[in-house]
């Protein structure tokens, strides 16, 4: 390898550098590689027990709604708390709940009931899990400048867990049963366990708050929903979470009925999903700067929603992998870039609630999405609701397109106070001051 290839191999993984996140990046890798394979598990055995388009729609509405209901008040107390030790209940309680699925599974009475109920008790350690681990990124990074790469780093973390998650639940509910697949994910928490425990933290000042929570979640509220860059993003993440993300409930159908594949096929679709979201990933960990991507954003919406619209018509299993492959790019660059944004010019005081109305966007819309989908493909069969949902990522891509330059506006005084643009115009020392003046 030249040395050139080698520098540019260190600048992409330049985060990797900080002991903390190098144990998360470890820890978190291996965890999600059985969270991977409980999803595909979980959706192969609902269809197995039921057949149900409309019941992998409330599975999967079961599993996100308690995300949605209390993640607003979870932000808060992620702002209140310590997010180190918040995490480590949190993934104990995750390690649980895989192991009362495998419990059941092995002992041959699991029934979808069990699966519902189980599945809202993850959903609720997601609504505090989520928010505090997106804030948590930023107490393991000592320099802000990495900031964006740990971001990319850990999508493409999540992401290569795709890749392998699907493929390996595959060949283990053929060989084996969805039962020892849970099982797995509850030996992959482990890693992530002891990679919190071995971290070195410095102390972190108190959080807590003489204002009541309805009164911080207000503020919050007024802050997110009140400064446009941060309310355009989690929109539109929004809209793609409730009208594209739903495709992968309808995914055994897809596999079973309209591809005529079994669970190998739906392995290795859900898995060429993650080989496109991880090319999107080390895109946006090769990327300099935060700078651009407002206008990633729509662009991966727009490939998002392109890749659904082909995938829905499709009935070759070799023309839907690859179009799987564009999907999970653009997906993933999508979501990532908001992330990015968000946690650049969020305010430090409003991380907690911000990243909780983000996984909001991100997660907490996706069960209305499971559910609405599951019915309509109950009617118009799962195609034309993939179809459907692809248009309207178009759409909002579009309209997000359309109010970039206003946006750009109301960024650049915060690029310019933190750095990350040259302050190259006179009048953006006042829009800096007035900028730091509406944080007060």
């Amino acid at each position: 390898m030249h040395e050139t290839s080698r520098d540019r191999l260190a600048f992409m993984v330049r985060a990797l550098s900080h002991r903390n996140y190098r144990l998360f990046f470890a820890g978190q890798g291996t965890s999600l590689v059985g969270t991977w394979i409980t999803r595909i598990a979980t959706s192969w055995l609902i269809y197995r027990l039921t057949g149900s388009a409309a019941m992998l729609g409330i599975v999967g509405f079961a599993g996100q709604v308690p995300t949605f209901l209390l993640a607003p008040v979870a932000g808060v107390l992620v702002d209140r708390w310590s997010r180190y030790r918040l995490l480590v209940v949190t993934q104990v309680l995750s390690m649980l709940q895989s192991f009362a699925l495998a419990a059941l599974a092995l002992s041959g009475t699991i029934r979808v009931t069990h699966v519902l109920l189980l599945s809202c008790l993850q959903g609720l350690i997601n609504a505090f899990d989520t928010p505090a681990r997106q804030a948590f990124v930023v107490e393991m990074i000592e320099d802000r400048q990495d900031l964006a790469n740990a971001i990319a780093l850990n999508s493409s973390m999540v992401n290569g867990a795709r890749l392998v998650g699907p493929s390996v639940a595959g060949v283990l509910i053929a060989a084996a049963g969805e039962g020892w697949c849970f099982f797995a994910d509850g030996v992959s928490y482990l890693a992530v366990i002891a990679s919190l425990l071995m971290m070195r933290l410095l102390p972190t000042p108190a959080r807590g708050r003489d204002q009541d929570v309805l009164a911080e979640l207000r503020d919050g509220v007024r802050y997110a929903f009140g400064f446009a860059p941060i309310r355009s993003v989690l929109l539109l993440l929004a809209l793609i979470s409730l009208m594209g993300m739903p495709y992968t409930v309808l995914m055994p159908l897809m596999a079973g009925r309209v591809l005529n594949g079994g669970p190998h096929t739906l392995g290795f679709l859900m898995g060429a999903t993650g080989v496109g979201a991880l090319s999107g990933a080390v895109y946006l960990a090769s990327r300099r700067s935060v700078v651009g991507l407002g206008r990633v954003i729509p662009a991966a919406a727009a490939l998002f929603g392109a890749g659904l619209i082909a995938f829905s018509a499709s009935r070759s299993v070799a023309l839907s992998l690859a179009l799987m492959v564009v999907t999970g790019s653009g997906f993933m660059v999508q979501m990532a870039s908001s992330n990015t944004i968000i946690q650049t010019i969020v305010r430090e005081d409003m991380r907690g609630r911000v990243m909780a109305f983000y996984t909001m966007a991100f997660m907490g819309t996706a069960p209305f999405g499971s559910l609405l989908a599951g019915a309509l493909a109950a009617r118009i069969g799962a195609p034309r609701t993939i179809l459907v949902g692809g248009c309207a990522c178009i759409v909002g891509g579009a309209l997000f397109a359309r109010q970039l330059p206003r946006l750009r506006e109301l960024v650049r005084p915060i690029y310019v106070q933190r750095g990350i643009l040259p302050q190259i115009a006179s009048g953006l020392s006042d829009a800096v001051a007035l900028s730091e003046e509406s944080e007060r």
